[in-house]
């Protein structure tokens, strides 16, 4: 922890280098965002429901996966753009030193405009949270906490299996893309809106269904077995094996030399 925070230093000081370019960049990431949110506001504005989702239960679950996406694209920066250690070189430095090669990777970038992104992931939780009918208890309030942390390690197991794929291909071509944003648009509604197939793989393929649809369920009086309170952390399975397959990656690593 105390290398990524000297890290996250540097990558701090040297992103205010320009400081204008940095707050006209910070503000183009909120209109962005703020594009997804108000395409779910005009949805809402002709249709009641989604198959019997309010709005801010959609909403609910929106800034769950936002939080995750945005935490990931900001603090691990460096395994979403792996691709590029590989092809500059600088993967071979990282190899040779005496530190955690994984950790060494989430330390190589960090993306301090795409905070704009996560600040506004924790304004639509509390718009969703303060305006969504729930009866809130401890139990409850560990749910949605397990939510937020099994959207983090989602998305960084997708962003690990994708670096772990560039160890094959160089560059990592769209199918990073296809991974993160696509799930992340998929997922930012209630799973249980789509078709079964949809319903069967982001659930026990890409677990995205213990992240924000089964623990909804819970929170929303659907279900009432108290196993739905810690289903999101199902995601950490996931993760283990994310870390296992860039490992092996990395054995099939061939330097490009210099």
């Amino acid at each position: 922890m105390s290398l990524y925070l000297k890290y996250f230093k540097v990558h701090f000081k040297s992103e205010l280098q320009y400081k204008l370019s940095f707050i006209m960049s910070f503000i183009a990431q909120f209109f962005v965002f703020f594009g997804y949110y108000f395409t779910i506001i005009c949805l809402f504005d002709k249709f009641s429901n989604i198959k019997g989702f309010t709005m801010y239960e959609v909403l609910l679950t929106f800034g769950v996966i936002q939080f995750g996406f945005s935490f990931c694209e900001t603090f691990f920066r460096g395994v979403d753009q792996f691709d590029d250690l590989i092809i500059s070189g600088n993967f071979d430095r990282l190899i040779i030193r005496p530190r955690n090669i994984l950790l060494q990777v989430f330390c190589e970038q960090v993306s301090l405009i795409k905070f704009s992104r996560f600040l506004q992931s924790i304004i639509v939780l509390i718009i969703a949270v303060y305006n969504v009918d729930i009866e809130w208890n401890a139990l409850k309030v560990i749910t949605l906490l397990c939510m937020l942390l099994s959207s983090i390690f989602i998305f960084l197991s997708i962003l690990i299996v994708a670096a772990a794929y560039c160890f094959l291909t160089i560059k990592g071509l769209e199918v990073r893309n296809v991974l993160t944003d696509g799930c992340k648009h998929m997922a930012q509604y209630p799973i249980g809106i789509f078709k079964k197939g949809f319903v069967f793989f982001f659930t026990y393929i890409i677990p995205f269904g213990f992240v924000n649809y089964f623990p909804l369920r819970y929170l929303l009086d659907y279900e009432t077995n108290n196993i739905y309170v810690i289903s999101p952390l199902v995601t950490i399975l996931y993760l283990i094996p994310a870390i296992i397959l860039f490992y092996k990656g990395i054995k099939r690593y061939n330097s490009i030399g210099s």
